[in-house]
């Protein structure tokens, strides 16, 4: 595990920050040492709360993020440890009076599962939460900086994966400004219209900064290995992706639609992933390393074999040189 880029959570933290909050990494069945499922995707002032199984609200407090941080619910399919902890966060937005709307995405196959875990007890609703199935592969949502989108996974449900996707900017250079004598709000200026006058002379945005590759982020959850796995990791600066099997056991990974860590790592390798954050153990392994050495077999970049309730950075953009 590369620990460097992981920290145990703390409270008091700016929503201006890209990270993956680990909340649970479990798969079917909780251990001692980790909750069911449960990620908070923290970007900007967006906060994507993905497959919060059992456990999810009291893994928030522990991790020092307030109900008032989500903004979205992203299920990938119903199974229980994916989902049952959906009662407990929409009650306690209600009960913390939040008051932006929360929009819930889950298949459309399962909107009578989404009813009753809405609804599973008495409670008095006091937040907009508005449902939005996925029925299809494509984007869901734009955000003020991204935009959502599903693929259909390989799963003996039906199950989604999600993508999220910063346009493409420009990264002004500093010498370039210099140069050409672009100062103060002009920069600004010449950022949204493309082009300015200075001193008489024509500038473009072109001439004095370089193209800036938006920052994406992956989540693909239980699946066998399919094209719909390599084309939501496809250039992910941060993959999460499940790793439920070890290679050994290659044949239920397959049999139960999940995938192994060396399925995972391999990719990672193909997709140009950044770093790589494997999660969703069976509990049949004592042993996280034997998940980091099986990826790290055919992938040679950065992984992480998640822990409950790390932060994980989404990293930082790979800055060009003049």
């Amino acid at each position: 595990m590369t620990s460097r880029h992981v920290r145990r959570l703390g409270v008091g933290r700016s929503m201006s920050v890209r990270e993956l909050v680990v909340l649970g990494t479990a798969s079917q069945a909780p251990s001692r040492r980790r909750n069911h499922n449960g990620y908070l995707l923290r970007w900007d002032g967006d906060g994507l709360l993905f497959d919060p199984g059992e456990g999810t609200q009291r893994q928030l407090l522990l991790a020092g993020v307030p109900s008032s941080a989500i903004t979205r619910i992203c299920l990938t399919h119903f199974h229980g440890d994916h989902c049952l902890g959906v009662p407990g966060i929409v009650q306690r937005l209600s009960l913390d009076r939040v008051a932006h709307t929360v929009t819930a995405h889950y298949p459309a196959s399962g909107r009578q599962f989404f009813h009753r875990l809405r609804y599973a007890s008495a409670y008095t609703e006091a937040i907009d939460l508005r449902e939005e199935p996925v029925e299809h592969d494509g984007p869901l949502a734009t955000l003020p900086t991204g935009t959502l989108y599903a693929h259909r996974l390989d799963h003996p449900v039906e199950s989604f994966g999600y993508r999220l996707v910063e346009p493409d900017g420009r990264h002004m250079l500093p010498p370039l400004l210099d140069r050409f004598g672009v100062i103060g709000a002009q920069v600004g200026q010449l950022q949204r219209t493309g082009v300015i006058d200075v001193g008489g002379r024509s500038v473009s945005v072109d001439q004095v900064s370089t193209a800036r590759r938006g920052q994406r982020v992956a989540v693909v959850m239980d699946t066998r290995l399919c094209d719909e796995v390599y084309a939501l990791a496809d250039g992910a600066d941060l993959l999460l992706i499940e790793a439920t099997f070890l290679a050994a056991d290659a044949a239920l990974a397959t049999e139960y639609g999940h995938l192994t860590a060396a399925q995972a790592g391999r990719v990672a390798a193909e997709s140009g992933v950044r770093r790589l954050v494997l999660t969703h153990f069976s509990q049949r392994y004592s042993e996280p390393a034997c998940f980091h050495d099986e990826a790290a077999a055919v992938f040679n970049g950065d992984i992480i074999v998640a822990e409950d309730l790390v932060r994980v950075p989404v990293p930082k953009r790979q800055r060009p040189t003049v």
